[in-house]
C-alpha cells in the first residue's frame, strides 16, 4: 500500500509478488530486484549484479539499500516467529505457499498478548506520512514492547547460548564472515564443540539440552522455512519464556539485518584467518 501511494508501478510489485522475469521493467527497479534475489535466495550477490548495481546508485546510496533491505530482513524474521497475522478484514496481498498457524490472540493478531500504549489525552493528531502503517498493537514496535534488551538477554541466558544464536543465524544465511569470527569467542563463552559441529554440519538435534534445542529449530524454521510452527514457538516459549525470546529473537534479526550488508559487499576474512564453515 505504502508503495503504490508513493508511485511505484503495479506491474513492479507484481513481478515482485510472483517471481516473474525482470525484462520490461526499469532499469534501477530490475537491479534492486535482482540484488535482493540473489542475497536472499543464494546467499551470494554475483560480481556482475554488483557492479550493475553499483553503477546505477552508487556506492553510496547501493550501501543504504541493502542496509535498508537487511533491516526489513530481520522485521521479517520476527513477524515470521511471532506469526503476526493481517489486522481483521485486511487483504492479503502475498501469495504464500503455506497457510500460517492460528495459534495467535485476537486483539493483537500475533503470539504475543496485547500491550496497550497509554495515549496521552493532549496528544494531537499525527501528520498523514507520520502515521504507522500497522494499526496499534501489531507489528514489529508491538514485538519489541515484550523483550527488555540486550543487558537483559545477556544477564538471564548468558553469552553462551547468544553465540549459539549467531552461529545458528550465520550457518541459515551461509554468512562465513560471521561464523569464523564467531567460532572462537563461542569455544571461549563454553559452547561444547560438539554442538558447534552439529549446527555447521545441520545435524539433527537429538539429546541437545532443551534450550539449544529450541533454539537452534526455531532458527532453522524461520530462516530456512520462513515459517515457525505452533510446535516449535511453543517449546522456544517454554524453554526461554516470553522476554527472552523476545530479545533472543531481536538478536538473531539484527544479525540477519548485519548478514546482508556482509553478503552484498562480500567481506572477506582476515588473511590470517581460516574459513571455519562449508559453503559450497
Amino acid at each position: 500500500m505504502e508503495a503504490i501511494a508513493v508511485g511505484l508501478d503495479p506491474a513492479v510489485i507484481d513481478v515482485v509478488r510472483h517471481r516473474k522475469p525482470l525484462p520490461g521493467i526499469g532499469e534501477k527497479e530490475s537491479a534492486i530486484v535482482q540484488v535482493g534475489r540473489e542475497i536472499f535466495g543464494k546467499h551470494k550477490l554475483s560480481s556482475e549484479t554488483y557492479a550493475r548495481a553499483l553503477k546505477l546508485f552508487g556506492e553510496r546510496d547501493l550501501v543504504d539499500l541493502v542496509d535498508l533491505m537487511g533491516n526489513y530482513a530481520g522485521t521479517s524474521a520476527r513477524l515470521t516467529v511471532f506469526n503476526q497475522h493481517m489486522p481483521p478484514g485486511w487483504k492479503q496481498f502475498l501469495p504464500l505457499p503455506f497457510t500460517p498457524p492460528d495459534d495467535i490472540h485476537p486483539d493483537s493478531r500475533s503470539r504475543l498478548p496485547l500491550i496497550q500504549r497509554p495515549t496521552p489525552a493532549s496528544a494531537t493528531p499525527p501528520a498523514l506520512y507520520s502515521r504507522p502503517l500497522a494499526p496499534e498493537g501489531t507489528g514489529p514496535a508491538h514485538i519489541r514492547r515484550h523483550g527488555a534488551g540486550l543487558k537483559s538477554l545477556e544477564a538471564s541466558v548468558g553469552r553462551r547460548l547468544m553465540e549459539l544464536a549467531i552461529l545458528v543465524t550465520a550457518r541459515e544465511h551461509d554468512l562465513q564472515y560471521e561464523w569464523t569470527m564467531t567460532e572462537p569467542a563461542a569455544l571461549k563463552d563454553g559452547l561444547e564443540p560438539a554442538i558447534i559441529d552439529l549446527v555447521r554440519l545441520r545435524k539433527p538435534v537429538t539429546g541437545l539440552a532443551e534450550k539449544d534445542a529450541a533454539l537452534i529449530e526455531l532458527g532453522r524454521e524461520v530462516f530456512r522455512k520462513h515459517f515457525v510452527s505452533a510446535e516449535t514457538y511453543a517449546r522456544a516459549l517454554k524453554a526461554f519464556g516470553e522476554r527472552d525470546l523476545v530479545d533472543m529473537v531481536d538478536f538473531m534479526a539484527q544479525h540477519t539485518a548485519d548478514g546482508v550488508l556482509l553478503t552484498a559487499f562480500d567481506q572477506q576474512l582476515p588473511a590470517s584467518e581460516k574459513p571455519l564453515l562449508p559453503i559450497q
